[in-house]
């Protein structure tokens, strides 16, 4: 069987220019959304100018090649690894964070990792990255980054739901995050939702959730269904931009699902600021 050959210093090449990029240059999907929130907003209210500035705050950004936000996070990289190719070079962990390092450091970006939870050493690196691997069929090799602030990351919660009456019990577990998250963390909210599998897996679900494009349902229906519910009821809060009232506080709900045990039904929300950022690519 004939394998392709990834060099090392390839990956870490594309992991730094989808830092950069992530870090730099607002997806288009979350790009529309704010623009569309900032149209229903009411003339001459604050609402309306904060949404404004975050707008322009993106544009500049985008121009000048600097952060959208001042915290530019902890990344997380999902890999894509097809079956039929191979390392070469180098090893995978290393080509990630050797590409989080440089990305960083070239692009001015703040770094916040600390290398201990307790000591709170920094790293002066932004590394190491949280790396989720998944092995597909193929010979290449998809990247995903996703460089999460922790004002948002905070804010994120997790629950072991009981089996019974859990459609209503998810609304309810994800429109409280919305409501104890306040202000906080810079709303208009996008929220990745993990649903089903097992404690850890649940969480994990809910970060790549993240990825999605906030303007694609879930393709099963009754999925879908529970995402547009959330999101009426989130917004019917009236958090509004930054808080300060209106219709936006929750642009998107994405869900992702997976089978579970008859025993329970896990739920959890990684709560995004308005800033969702995150960039992709394929070797």
């Amino acid at each position: 069987m004939t394998r392709r050959e990834i060099k090392a210093s390839e990956i870490e090449r594309t992991v730094k220019t989808l830092c950069i990029k992530a870090n730099t240059v607002l997806r288009r999907d979350v790009l529309a959304a704010m623009e569309e929130a900032c149209r229903k907003e009411k003339e001459g209210s604050l609402a309306k100018r904060m949404m404004e500035v975050l707008l322009e705050n993106a544009r500049i950004a985008e121009k000048k090649s600097i952060p959208i936000c001042q915290d530019t996070g902890m990344v997380t990289v999902f890999i894509e690894m097809g079956k039929d190719a191979v390392i070469c070079d180098g090893s995978l962990p290393e080509a990630i964070d050797s590409g989080v390092r440089t990305a960083y450091e070239e692009g001015f970006f703040r770094k916040s990792v600390v290398g201990d939870p307790l000591v709170r050493n920094n790293t002066g690196t932004n590394t190491p990255a949280v790396i989720h691997l998944d092995i597909v069929d193929g010979d290449k090799l998809n990247v995903s980054v996703i460089p999460k602030g922790f004002g948002s990351e905070n804010k994120s919660r997790l629950a072991m739901l009981s089996p019974t009456g859990v459609r209503d019990g998810v609304i309810d577990f994800c429109v409280e995050t919305v409501k104890k998250a306040g202000p906080d963390a810079c709303p208009p909210y996008v929220l990745g939702v993990g649903l089903g599998g097992t404690m850890e897996s649940c969480a994990l679900l809910a970060k790549k959730a993240l990825l999605r494009q906030i303007t694609e349902s879930n393709p099963k229906a009754h999925i879908a269904e529970l995402e547009r519910a959330i999101k009426e009821k989130a917004n019917a809060l009236g958090i509004g931009v930054m808080g300060l009232g209106g219709p936006a506080t929750v642009m998107g709900v994405n869900i992702e699902e997976f089978p579970t045990h008859i025993a329970g039904c896990p739920v959890a929300v990684n709560l995004s600021c308005y800033a969702l950022r995150s960039a992709s690519g394929t070797i």
